[in-house]
């Protein structure tokens, strides 16, 4: 059970380090505001550009686990997708910024 513990808390703080690093990357390369980031979203891969704060909201976070559960962050562009809906993203960040 400890070494599953080890392995996870590994694994999302590779994660972390990985999306830092793109964010970085991203935010010195195009139009995103300090403190934003921009993510795809959808088959057509719609950009939205949101707060960076949304990573620490607990419906982000979880959403962000079900896709790398699904599809994991190897993302060779360097871009974050998101493989949802545009209606379910829009819904979700619409929520969070009630």
């Amino acid at each position: 059970m400890g070494i599953q513990l080890m392995g996870i808390t590994h694994a999302k703080q590779k994660l972390r380090r990985t999306l830092s690093a793109r964010i970085r990357a991203m935010s010195a390369t195009s139009n995103v505001p300090k403190g934003h980031f921009a993510v795809y979203v959808g088959e057509s891969k719609k950009r939205f550009v949101i707060p960076l704060w949304y990573l620490k909201h607990p419906l982000f976070r979880s959403l962000l686990d079900m896709v790398e559960e699904e599809f994991g962050f190897d993302c060779p562009t360097g871009v974050l997708t998101i493989p949802c809906s545009e209606d379910y993203f829009t819904s979700l960040t619409s929520a969070l910024s009630c």
